[in-house]
């Protein structure tokens, strides 16, 4: 699982670095910061909504949507999922 996690934040810098012309993630960076926050703001509500609904399918795809933006955002300020992990660990360990 986290494995694949590692392989799609290298493809995201791999696009953030090297843009190709027909990439969706290469479009984002692109686009700027502001077009990245806008693309959180909307999966962000789309989860709030399909967990209202009680929609599990339509949660598990939005929020797949909402942790793949926030990688590209994280891949923005050149930080990883490690970086994350290690504030949840200290968090942990702390309490």
């Amino acid at each position: 699982m986290y494995e694949f996690l590692n392989e799609l934040e290298t493809l995201i810098q791999n696009r953030k670095n090297k843009p190709s012309p027909h990439s969706y993630v290469s479009s984002l960076f692109e686009a700027g910061l502001d077009r990245l926050l806008k693309k959180i703001g909307e999966e962000a509500g789309e989860v709030i909504i399909a967990s209202k609904n009680q929609n599990h399918t339509e949660l598990k795809h939005e929020a797949a949507d909402l942790m793949f933006h926030l990688l590209l955002v994280l891949a923005y300020h050149n930080l990883s999922l490690s970086d994350i992990t290690s504030v949840l660990k200290d968090r942990h360990h702390g309490s």
